[in-house]
């Protein structure tokens, strides 16, 4: 029987699908309902909230553990007042029925958990110093960000871009928020001007980033804020300015906080809703940074009650009738789970030849390693959909280190053995898997794959 969380009323406007065929981790399920009907006695739910942090670090569901691990921290100060109180028993209702939706991307991408997450950070801040939280504190937490580069531009031109930059940005700030094309595409002119066609060049992830969410702006998803893509895209206008200075003071790379925050909302909506056909240049940027989206499939508001009220029932079917295999806390379906096993294995077989291969011949080419990232991408996507996270962060990472590899094949300054320790790491997590058992976490091999993507090259001036 599926936890409500003793909320009969609730009614909370999630933005994302369920995904029925999703594992569930059923203990923390349970840890949570017993966290929050602790609270609502005025008793002790650390306990709870404990076990909780344990069954959702064992299922490699980061993003909810780093958020239950707040829960943890803020649930002391519910004693302080009312207001407290209210709002971590409202937080804990909404964080449980989000994980009861079992999808992934959502808890590490909602704008309704990050609210709430927010909101926590805000209690605690009033208690003691903390740094200010960003979205990609849950949406990025675990996974590897390759540097970002500026590209050396003649300083008579870049000055000149700065100027025409700095122009339209003051006339954007002066403009009302519904406003502001003219500015908009002013400031797009010169983003693309300083972009190159370099996967990691840092205006090429900036362009992308400001048009995607203007355009989502104007999609007007179910449940989602009109004005927060646009709202966002300014606040970004603004922070790019100051990497300009950077660039006119000859750094080479752009700021590492900058680069997660902007990556973390060019991935949002996408992660959330999924991408359409002509998001494609969009999706590309995102997997050249070790990130995948589902390809969209409710196109209207009708046809998205349509989709939510199927996947009520199917999760209610699934639970009354299927047959169920237990990995660990993850308790999947196990046609989900037959099917996952199928695919999954064409595609580490892949991945180990071509790992093998680059180590026989001392080389590997462009074409070769993306086939192979292309081929962990698949790998991660299925293993996030079934709710294997461990799996599928080491694979989505696996896939931005052979993406790494492609690009720099000329250079030859990544070591092509670590993906491919790597890949021997992910296969035996696989077996573990094909065998019943819950994977073990694989973190040493996502630690030297992250080293190895994170490393910073020269940039040549």
């Amino acid at each position: 029987m599926t936890i409500r969380l003793d909320l009969p009323d609730l009614s909370v406007a999630f933005e994302a699908l369920p995904n029925p065929r999703g594992g569930s981790v059923r203990s923390a399920e349970m840890a949570l309902a017993d966290a929050l009907h602790a609270f609502q006695r005025q008793g002790d739910s650390a306990a709870a909230l404990k076990r909780a942090i344990n069954a959702l670090h064992a299922a490699g569901w980061l993003p909810a553990q780093r958020f239950t691990e707040t829960l943890a921290l803020v649930a002391p100060l519910g004693d302080d007042s009312d207001a407290n109180r209210t709002r971590i028993v409202d937080t804990l209702r909404v964080f449980g029925a989000a994980v009861e939706r079992r999808n992934l991307r959502e808890l590490a991408c909602s704008t309704v958990l990050f609210d709430h997450y927010r909101a926590l950070h805000a209690l605690f801040a009033a208690h003691t110093r903390v740094a200010p939280v960003s979205f990609d504190d849950l949406a990025l937490a675990g996974r590897a960000i390759p540097p970002a580069t500026l590209r050396p531009i003649a300083p008579e031109r870049l000055a000149r871009v700065r100027a025409h930059y700095e122009e339209a940005l003051l006339a954007l700030l002066r403009t009302p928020s519904d406003n502001g094309d003219d500015a908009f595409a002013r400031l797009d002119a010169c983003l693309s001007d300083l972009a190159s066609p370099d996967p990691y060049d840092f205006w090429r992830l900036a362009v992308a980033t400001v048009r995607a969410l203007r355009e989502r702006a104007h999609i007007t998803p179910t449940n989602a804020p009109t004005d927060a893509p646009a709202a966002d895209a300014r606040r970004l206008y603004a922070r790019f300015n100051l990497v300009l200075a950077d660039q006119a003071h000859a750094s080479s790379y752009a700021p590492k906080s900058l680069v997660r925050a902007t990556l973390a909302l060019l991935w949002r909506d996408f992660a959330l809703f999924g991408a359409r056909p002509e998001d494609a240049a969009h999706v590309d940027v995102l997997r050249d940074y070790g990130l995948t989206v589902a390809w969209h499939i409710a196109a209207t508001q009708a046809s998205e009650t349509v989709w939510e009220q199927g996947a009520a029932e199917a999760a209610e079917a699934a639970t009354r009738d299927a047959v169920t295999r237990d990995l660990g806390v993850l308790r999947v379906n196990a046609a989900a789970y037959e099917d996952f096993l199928q695919s999954a294995e064409v595609s580490i077989d892949g991945l180990v030849e071509r790992g093998g291969a680059a180590r026989e011949t001392g080389s590997v080419d462009t074409d070769a390693a993306l086939h192979a990232a292309d081929a962990a991408y698949r790998l991660g996507a299925a293993a996030c959909s079934l709710g294997l996270g461990h799996v599928a962060l080491l694979a989505d990472t696996l896939g931005l280190a052979w993406r790494r590899i492609a690009y720099e094949f000329q250079t030859h300054t990544l070591d092509a053995a670590i993906p491919e320790r790597a890949a021997e790491t992910l296969r035996s997590m696989l077996h573990q898997a094909a065998a019943g058992i819950a994977p073990a976490e694989g973190r040493g091999s996502v630690l030297s794959l992250i080293a190895m993507i994170e490393r910073q090259t020269a940039v040549t001036r």
